[in-house]
């Protein structure tokens, strides 16, 4: 089951909002089709199976599903298409840093939130703005990245993402390799310094490389590929790190010895958002398909059936607690702060190396 992770990943490095959404007027749609991009793989799957053929029942309108390359691929094929006023899909599932250098080059079609009324609900930190507040994009689906452990090594939960800095656990920790995917930069800031604002200036981003680097005696692997981070955790190899939540919640139920931890600073919540071509002629569809995917009933399904965190408040939802911890905590997030991955990249990029990973 780890191709959950795996296939979404890359990428990234109710009853009454359905009455409100078909109230426009009652127009046939049944020859309509919306291009939708999202993640490849198993995501791409379990919205094929589970979500699109609901939405084309209740609304008319199909849905043609288009699997979206890993990284900035598919940024650069929507940017170079919007060019030649063509639309690869009129809706896509884009990652933090995405929507960001689509902001800068003005690539979505600023949303019209009068149209989207069940937007009203979605988590503040999941709506993305254009500088003059327009909302370029709308929370799609978020996930966490938590603190996970071997239960056979370590009988008790760490309750902080300071563990990983106990001198006890040298050569034992499983950390990503990458500083734009393990986010350690924030656990770093939120852990030590009162939170990621920390990291508004570069004297505070060097505060957070010194303090992070005292901990790279602990760790035995620095992981690109997540299956072999999750073999090693299972078998006590790498009995310690971070990993994404609901993968390690399905090995549990596999019966292994490990678990996932929200840790009292919080779990790293990182997301993909919806968002519509500027070259889309098909705006007012997609305002359809977006308002659909906003509804709580459709966000608890998809904490069902694709295991992601809701993009609304737990309490809209009919999610047992069982249900929302599974993918979820009531715990405050640390939010990856995406700005810093899109105008300092490459100064990160270069400490990363010199100081971490190096």
């Amino acid at each position: 089951m780890g191709s959950l992770s795996l296939s979404r990943r890359t990428v990234l490095a109710g009853g009454a909002a359905v009455a409100g959404l078909m109230a426009a007027p009652n127009i046939v749609r049944a020859a309509e089709t919306l291009k939708v991009g999202v993640y490849g793989g198993y995501f791409k799957d379990s919205f094929d199976k589970h979500i699109f053929p609901d939405f084309t029942k209740a609304t008319g309108i199909a849905i043609e599903s288009v699997a979206e390359p890993t990284g900035d691929a598919w940024l650069v094929q929507l940017e170079q298409a919007a060019r030649a006023n063509q639309a690869p899909a009129d809706v896509s599932m884009i990652a933090q840093v995405g929507m960001l250098k689509g902001i800068a080059s003005k690539l979505w079609t600023p949303l019209d939130l009068a149209k989207i009324p069940n937007a009203a609900a979605i988590l503040p930190h999941l709506v993305n703005k254009y500088p003059d507040g327009k909302v370029a994009g709308l929370g799609a689906v978020s996930w966490y990245i938590t603190l996970v452990s071997n239960t056979k090594t370590f009988p008790e939960a760490p309750a902080s993402w300071a563990a990983l800095w106990d001198p006890k656990l040298k050569d034992q920790l499983g950390l990503m390799a990458l500083v734009s995917n393990s986010f350690l930069l924030e656990v770093t800031a939120a852990t030590f310094f009162g939170g990621t604002k920390h990291l508004d200036t570069e004297a505070g981003q060097l505060d957070c490389f010194k303090k992070l680097s005292e901990l790279k005696p602990n760790v035995k692997l620095w992981y690109r590929d997540e299956a072999q981070f999750e073999s090693a955790l299972k078998a006590g190899e790498v009995p310690m790190g971070e990993y994404y939540h609901d993968v390690t919640g399905l090995a549990v139920a596999d019966g292994h010895p490990v678990r996932s931890t929200f840790p009292k600073e919080g779990g790293i919540n990182d997301s993909g958002s919806w968002a519509v071509s500027r070259a889309s002629k098909k705006a007012e569809l997609a305002h359809t398909f977006i308002n659909y995917m906003c509804q709580p009933q459709i966000q608890a399904l998809l904490s069902r059936k694709v295991g992601t965190a809701p993009t609304i408040d737990r309490k809209l939802t009919d999610l047992t607690d069982k249900e929302f911890a599974g993918v979820s905590s009531d715990i405050a997030p640390i939010v990856p702060r995406y700005d810093l991955y899109q105008t300092k990249a490459d100064w990160l990029n270069q400490k990363w190396t010199e100081l971490i990973v190096g």
